[in-house]
């Protein structure tokens, strides 16, 4: 099972019907990953010790939210576009 507790079978069954089931778990996956990111920039910020570690910590939090918010964004763009009919 991956790391964010869902099998593949999980969330490819989660999905939308516009959404390929690669494409679930890429975005899972990318999710995971800015997700630990911007859990251990927070504890970096939450433990500095001077105003320019906390500030370089603080832009990291800043990038891993903007990232997860541009996935949130592809994801939405690629999930309510239509199919080409054929």
């Amino acid at each position: 099972m991956p790391a964010g507790g869902f099998s593949v079978e999980e969330l490819i069954a989660r999905g939308s019907m516009n959404e390929s089931p690669e494409l679930r778990v890429l975005f899972h996956r990318l999710n995971n990953q800015l997700g630990i990111i911007l859990a251990h920039a927070e504890l970096l910020e939450s433990k500095a010790q001077d105003d320019a570690h906390r500030a370089r910590a603080a832009q990291v939090v800043s990038s891993a939210l903007e990232a997860m918010g541009t996935v949130k964004e592809i994801r939405r763009q690629t999930t309510t576009a239509a199919p080409a009919a054929d």
